[in-house]
């Protein structure tokens, strides 16, 4: 399982790997300014999110963190978690085991 992403330098340049031989499923979230998804968790998946713009704040477990442009965050399955937009903001979300948008359990309601 990766929990961050894989770095490697290459004489053309570099790449940045996400999921090696892993099932999983790739999104890019976008959130509309002032927007939140629902505190939520998953039981049969992990999630890496990789932050495309600024401006968003994350909720994993009981942290709140500024996200910075590049950033990665790693939930494991069953961490509540949250993602809020100070302006319009797009996420790249990684899901890793099996994927079912009906595995959500909702904490609050989706504003």
């Amino acid at each position: 399982m990766i929990k961050r992403s894989y770095f490697e330098k290459r004489p053309w340049g570099n790449f940045r790997q996400f999921a090696l031989n892993e099932r999983c499923t790739v999104k890019i979230l976008t959130l509309e300014p002032n927007q939140r998804l629902s505190l939520q968790s998953h039981q049969k998946r992990d999630e890496l999110w990789v932050v495309l713009d600024p401006g968003l704040q994350a909720q994993v477990g009981n942290k709140i963190i500024k996200l910075k442009k590049g950033q990665e965050i790693f939930i494991p399955r069953k961490t509540k978690h949250s993602l809020a937009a100070r302006k319009r903001a797009r996420v790249l979300e990684v899901s890793f085991g099996f994927f079912d948008e009906k595995d959500e359990k909702r904490f609050i309601k989706e504003e």
